[in-house]
């Protein structure tokens, strides 16, 4: 993908994921037409990063820690 990938979005729900266009649920672009695409975290859970091999270099500083 060429643009970075969030790890936690606030509203995943509000984007399709399938593509870089990143789309609005009422709006897809990329032609499936039928539905979303889910973020990770939507079906994983907020630590979907840190499990198998997903292709993404995690910044340390920039992942939120598990303290809140």
């Amino acid at each position: 993908m060429a643009k970075k990938f969030p790890l936690r979005p606030k509203h995943p729900e509000r984007i399709c994921w399938g593509c870089d266009k990143y789309c609005a649920t009422d709006a897809l672009m990329c032609g499936n037409g039928s539905g979303r695409t889910l973020h990770p975290a939507e079906m994983l859970g907020e630590d979907w990063y840190t499990f198998g091999d997903w292709g993404i270099e995690v910044d340390e500083e920039a992942a939120p820690s598990d303290k809140r």
